[in-house]
């Protein structure tokens, strides 16, 4: 493992750092720094089954997504499941909360299952080997994706209800997308040493994740809420 969960909050802020505050990806990595941090801290308190492979499977799972971050700055193609982002960072009709949630979909969607597969191959072990912590650090996304819905979408209301967001948003589950990865890391693993069969099974997944992204991501007007009370709550 070239870096540890420290040395991939310290990128992460880099990344922070480095974008205005309105940005569509650093509302995505704002709230990623805030997972990351929780699961260093339930590494450092003893709450996974094995700390070293749940945080080699932390710091996998994070590299992908600064990876894609990478190929965005340098001009080169990331995977189809983060163009979304990138292309709509900007887009004055997008709302922080979708930004955040098509981050969480590219993420988990796509990246969770091939981090998955490429931790059991760093550690010599079948997928079922991972899965309790596999399913801590989900419990650590869910957490923190409760309290991102909570601060960026306050309410329902009476309006709120009525708003596009809420119908938009309410259509997408981190339960079933963490299954859905889940399951994907199972059937590339059993794919492992069929390299067409394999690329065959990440592409259209990539895409299938990418095509998810670009509907979270439709305008739905109203304005951008301001993503400070955001950056203040989840650092404290």
């Amino acid at each position: 493992m070239v870096m540890d969960v420290a040395g991939v909050l310290d990128r992460m802020r880099g990344v922070q750092a480095g974008l205005p505050d309105g940005d569509g990806v650093a509302v995505f990595n704002r709230v990623y720094v805030a997972v990351t941090e929780e699961v260093r801290r339930r590494l450092a308190a003893g709450g996974f089954a094995d700390r070293a492979v749940a945080g080699e499977l932390a710091v996998r799972f994070a590299g992908r997504y600064l990876a894609a971050v990478a190929d965005d700055a340098a001009g080169r193609r990331p995977p189809a499941c983060w163009r979304p982002l990138f292309v709509m960072r900007a887009h004055p009709g997008v709302r922080p909360l979708q930004f955040a949630l098509a981050g969480i979909n590219a993420h988990v969607g796509h990246d969770l299952a091939l981090a998955v597969v490429d931790t059991c191959q760093a550690t010599g072990r079948a997928p079922t080997g991972l899965e309790a912590d596999f399913d801590r650090v989900g419990e650590a996304l869910t957490a923190i994706e409760e309290e991102v819905r909570e601060l960026l979408m306050p309410g329902p209301d009476l309006l709120e209800a009525a708003d596009p967001l809420t119908h938009l948003v309410g259509s997408w589950s981190l339960a079933r997308a963490r299954d859905a990865a889940w399951a994907a890391a199972r059937l590339l693993w059993a794919l492992r040493g069929t390299d067409d069969a394999r690329e065959e099974c990440v592409s259209r997944l990539d895409a299938g994740v990418g095509l998810i992204g670009r509907l979270l991501l439709t305008p739905v007007g109203g304005g951008r809420q301001s993503s400070g009370s955001m950056t203040g709550a989840m650092s404290s």
